[in-house]
Order: structure tokens, then C-alpha cells, then sequence
């Protein structure tokens, strides 16, 4: 059974800093990449880092300069340490497997989402 427990978020002022924990089991965690998301009031859920079983990392437009995910293969957790945060870094984050891809378009219709962890940034 799959379990993707996320944690660490909350109220944080702009220009704050929070790490964002994940643990995971049921998964072979070492055997794939894993990715934050995140899902702003009213949007869809958007990929904002994954990290490949090698530990390269990769980040998207919104965090880039600002975001650093790591894992921890012995532990099976993943985490999000993010700095300079922004109004904008507000939503609920989500952690699972990395997408797939076809071409440049990343696919993460997955079936199973943890409850995720809710960030929001004041000004």
C-alpha cells in the first residue's frame, strides 16, 4: 500500500524559509525519481522540483534559484527546503513519484496522492 506523508508547511512571512519533509513507503523509493508539487487556490497541481535516482535535480520556473529537494534513499523521504519564499510559493504541496514526459509536456496523473502539506506566504 502506497503512503506519501507530507509535512513541515504553514504560515510563513514573504522572505521566509521552510523544509518540507516527505515520507514515503509501499514504494520502490530507490528505483524512481520523486518530485514536489504544488497546487495553488484554484489551480491545478504543478511540478515545482524532482530529483532522479542519481540525485540530479531539476526545478521549475516558479522556484528556480530558491528550492533545493533531496532525498534520502535509507529513509525513503524526500524534502523541499525552500528560501526567499514569496506569496506566489502559497498552495498545497504534494510529494510522489517524478513524472514522465512526453516531449516537454510532464505527465503525474497518478493514482494516489498523500493529503500534502499546506504553505501559505503572507506579505
Amino acid at each position: 500500500q502506497v503512503q506519501l506523508v507530507e509535512s513541515g508547511g504553514g504560515l510563513v512571512q514573504a522572505g521566509g524559509s521552510l523544509r518540507l519533509s516527505c515520507a514515503t513507503s509501499g514504494i520502490a523509493f530507490s528505483a524512481n525519481s520523486m518530485a514536489w508539487y504544488r497546487q495553488a487556490p484554484g489551480e491545478e497541481r504543478d511540478l515545482v522540483a524532482m530529483i532522479s535516482t542519481s540525485g540530479s535535480t531539476i526545478y521549475f520556473d516558479s522556484v528556480k534559484g530558491r528550492a533545493t529537494i533531496s532525498r534520502d534513499n535509507a529513509k525513503t523521504m524526500v524534502y523541499l527546503e525552500m528560501k526567499n519564499l514569496k506569496p506566489e510559493d502559497t498552495g498545497v504541496y504534494y510529494c510522489n513519484l517524478g513524472p514522465t514526459f512526453v516531449g516537454r509536456t510532464p505527465i503525474y496523473n497518478f493514482d494516489y496522492w498523500g493529503q500534502g502539506t499546506q504553505v501559505t506566504v503572507s506579505s
